[in-house]
């Protein structure tokens, strides 16, 4: 087995992106994992977590892999550019949002239940930013996601406490989270198919070709451009909003 990419700069700054990512978008996870299992016997209250926690980890790989597969297609990777803009002009304007609906359950299986379809429900923007953060790694996409998940799960679910605790201290990690995803949004917008396939869609600008592998290639003039716009995109639009809701207020 080849192991040369772990020497490769890029996969470890993919990999951190996608444990940062989990930790600043999964920390309501955690929250519905104890919400779910407060009302289970203190015996059964670690099984809850474990296997709930397990069932929410393998749909998500299941889901962004299919994410990355439709990502390839066109115009896909320019809606889950602006999804994630959406999602980290979130991060930077927060809206104050409760877990009143989530159910505890005494029942082992149901609150198992409730932590999967809850974790699916709330994993949405997780799963485009995921896939979006690993889709420039070429060949080692899946590894990255497992690994990513991994080392974040247990931070989320043992340190969420902590990692609140701290981006209350510091909010800028907040704000840099969501310029992250607007760091990822931009890199994602300018290699759709669209941009970078010569022989389809002419009538589209192109902004790089495609490689053997059927991988985008841009220039890095641009590359830097877009991922550095991208951040700084959400970071304005995010401080507009911000300012709006406080005059609101």
């Amino acid at each position: 087995m080849d192991l040369d990419f772990l020497t490769h700069t890029p996969f470890w700054i993919a990999l951190g992106q996608i444990i940062i990512i989990d930790i600043l978008l999964g920390g309501d996870n955690a929250v519905v994992i104890a919400l779910a299992c407060r009302k289970l016997p203190p015996e059964q209250r670690t099984k809850g977590i474990l296997w709930g926690t397990a069932g929410a980890i393998i749909l998500r790989v299941i889901l962004i892999a299919f994410a990355m597969t439709l990502l390839q297609l066109p115009f896909l990777k320019v809606v889950g550019a602006l999804l994630l803009v959406w999602i980290g002009i979130k991060l930077v304007a927060p809206d104050e949002e409760g877990h009143d609906n989530i159910e505890g359950s005494d029942k082992l299986f149901a609150a198992i239940k409730t932590i999967i379809v809850a974790d699916l429900v709330m994993s949405v923007d997780n799963v485009i930013a995921i896939a979006g953060a690993a889709q420039s790694s070429g060949e080692h996409q899946m590894l990255l996601i497992v690994l990513g998940l991994l080392i974040s799960i247990p931070i989320i679910v043992w340190g969420s406490q902590f990692v609140i605790k701290l981006m209350e201290r510091f909010p800028l990690i907040i704000v840099a989270g969501g310029m992250l995803l607007g760091w990822i949004a931009g890199g994602m917008l300018v290699t759709d198919p669209v941009f970078t396939n010569p022989d389809k869609w002419m009538w589209m600008p192109k902004l790089g070709t495609m490689d053997e592998n059927s991988l985008p290639v841009i220039s890095s003039t641009l590359y830097w451009v877009a991922h550095v716009g991208g951040a700084l995109f959400v970071l304005a639009l995010g401080k507009l909003v911000a300012a709006k809701k406080g005059s609101k207020a």
